[in-house]
């Protein structure tokens, strides 16, 4: 056992020697961790606001606290600018779109009988014709909004009511019967508002239902922030890396013959392949502790069980540690060892979850995926992390791993070749 300790020593001095060898192993799965953390939390925010230019042509009182509405809208971000720099900034993608309110859209706003329709122009990006439906429908909305307050307000409704009759009567162009009816029916409902009490009761007349608002302590489950997802990705990466390198490391000591050297020693060959398969579980276990440790202190990340994480992380440990014996015999040379080491496990991440979020690809692809070590071992560190996984719902990712780890280690050393050919 002396030996075998001896031999993990010092394949882990080695890996500390080499900075480069250390900065991906342990640091480089962190950045993609934190980079791909930032990207999930943007989109968690839900879509950005619309960035608009409004031209307000109208240049009234109604006009500029129109403006201000959509300002304060949490859908839009808007500025300020002539019609023409308004589609300059849309035609060079500065703006998503622009909005023109037109001569005479103050008056026109809130009117609700007789005169002329406000007409809202609006232009848009092509390539943002996906935004124009969000945008229409803002609009809209503050549009009806100041026709309900004009109802909600008695003084403004009749003012508007008396303006509407003398467009009616003034229209030469209007349908005879409905200036009939329009010349019957506002002079009525300007007697119907004189006629109403005022006040408080008022506002309840011309608002049919209430809504009280309770805030409620919901419990929340899944992932706490962006990170719990990001950083089992990270985790993975990191892995593979430490089990790429001490595959390669074998294929570098046969072809320099410092296996055969080793033999000549009074230990046996699995003494050998042994110190490099703990100093690669030890690396293996120590890269998740590292990122997970940071992910903790610095990202907010919350395991449901430590020690579920613990099983999760020595059962990925055990798997990566047989696949890296079976990398050690995939090539001849440092050079197709580490072309096809990477290659092989580079398709594990594709379809395993290391690069896309297993809860992110379709059907067919999560099938495919329980073809690759990396989806369990990302299964189990989110099972442990923010699943909520049992001991029992965790049996069956970490036996695949186990069971995985136990196969390829024994095809690895049945197959290695301890000098070069």
């Amino acid at each position: 056992m002396k030996a075998i300790l001896a031999l993990a020593t010092k394949d882990l001095r080695l890996l500390l020697r080499d900075r480069v060898g250390f900065f991906f192993t342990f640091f480089f799965p962190l950045l993609y961790a934190v980079f791909f953390g930032a990207i999930f939390s943007a989109q968690g925010r839900g879509a950005s606001a619309l960035n608009v230019v409004v031209v307000d042509e109208d240049q009234t009182d109604a006009s500029k606290a129109f403006v201000a509405e959509l300002n304060d809208s949490p859908e839009l971000e808007v500025s300020t600018a002539s019609r023409e720099e308004a589609v300059n900034l849309v035609r060079r993608g500065r703006r998503v779109g622009y909005i023109v309110l037109p001569p005479g859209f103050g008056q026109a706003r809130g009117r609700v009988f007789g005169g002329e329709s406000v007409k809202l122009e609006t232009g848009m990006d092509p390539s943002r014709m996906a935004e124009a439906g969000l945008l229409q429908g803002v609009l809209t909305r503050h549009m009806y909004r100041g026709i309900q307050d004009a109802f909600s307000n008695p003084s403004v409704m009749r003012k508007q009511l008396s303006e509407s009759l003398a467009d009616v009567q003034a229209s030469a162009d209007m349908d005879p019967a409905w200036r009939t009816t329009l010349q019957w029916f506002l002079p009525v409902m300007d007697r119907f508002l004189a006629e109403l009490p005022s006040g408080e009761g008022m506002g309840r007349a011309f608002q049919p239902f209430e809504i009280e608002s309770k805030d409620v302590q919901v419990r929340r489950g899944g992932p706490q922030n962006s990170y719990e997802i990001s950083f089992p990705q990270g985790v993975i990466w990191g892995v593979m890396a430490c089990s790429a390198g001490f595959g390669i490391s074998l294929v570098v000591e046969r072809t320099r013959g410092t296996l055969v050297r080793l033999r000549i020693a009074p230990i046996g060959r699995m003494h050998i392949l042994g110190g490099k398969a703990i100093a690669c579980l030890l690396t293996t276990m120590g890269v998740p502790a590292l990122l997970l440790a940071l992910g903790v202190v610095a990202f907010g990340i919350r395991p449901d069980s430590w020690a579920l994480v613990f099983v999760a992380v020595a059962s990925m440990g055990l798997c990566f540690v047989g696949i890296m014996m079976m990398l050690s015999v995939m090539g001849k040379t440092e050079q197709a060892a580490g072309g096809i080491g990477w290659a092989v496990l580079t398709v594990m991440a594709m379809i395993g979850g290391g690069m896309i979020p297993l809860f992110v690809m379709p059907p067919w692809m999560q099938t495919i995926s329980h073809a690759s070590p990396v989806k369990w071992s990302i299964l189990a560190l989110e099972g442990a992390i923010w699943r909520n996984f049992s001991a029992s719902e965790m049996l069956l990712p970490c036996a695949i791993l186990v069971a995985t780890g136990l196969t390829t280690f024994f095809v690895g050393t049945r197959a290695f070749r301890w000098a070069q050919e």
